[in-house]
């Protein structure tokens, strides 16, 4: 079902199902936002531990890497509520939400690359390399079945059913129209 049949199924009007869009979007960047911060105030604080002097070539470049991923995470998470003020009363909500949502969802894929380099710092600084790379693919797995195989399975099961009654429909219509003749 699309929006815009759902729209109609709560008999909306297309700026209330852009409202009840954009809310429904800056509460689930409410819950994500908190996690990005966690780890970049963490990411940002441990070069100025002891122990992080230890550090291998190799995990000061995953460090680097990763406080870069937190930080592009942070701006594209954060994106949507300043173009929500910026455009503010500009007749903008269309743009603000779809131009949101492919935010969220960048930032999010970003935030999901951030953690994994996070987990894979740390565990190959406790436990070494094979560790941390079993570690971390099991996390990559984990991410593209929780957050991209799952909706998609999802979204493609919905578009079968779909066309599926589309079919059965056209099917119909076919057989009234040899009826009629």
């Amino acid at each position: 079902m699309s929006d815009e049949d759902a729209a109609l199924d709560r008999h909306e009007t297309e700026q209330e199902r852009l409202d009840r869009n954009l809310l429904e979007l800056l509460n689930e960047l409410r819950v994500a936002l908190p996690g990005v911060q966690v780890l970049f105030a963490f990411l940002l604080v441990a070069p100025f531990n002891q122990g992080f002097q230890k550090v291998t070539d190799f995990e000061r470049k995953l460090y680097f890497a990763t406080l870069l991923c937190t930080a592009v995470a942070s701006v594209l998470l954060i994106a949507p509520s300043m173009h929500h003020r910026l455009l503010f009363r500009h007749h903008a909500k269309a743009f603000i939400v779809v131009t949101a949502n492919r935010l969220t969802i960048t930032g999010l894929s970003v935030l999901a690359l951030a953690v994994t380099g996070a987990v894979l710092l740390i565990t190959h600084v406790l436990f070494g390399s094979l560790t941390a790379a079993i570690t971390a693919a099991v996390l990559v797995v984990l991410f593209v079945s929780v957050w991209y195989v799952v909706p998609a399975v999802r979204l493609a099961h919905m578009r079968r059913e779909v066309l599926a009654s589309a079919g059965v429909e056209a099917a119909g219509d076919r057989a009234e129209q040899r009826r009629e003749r």
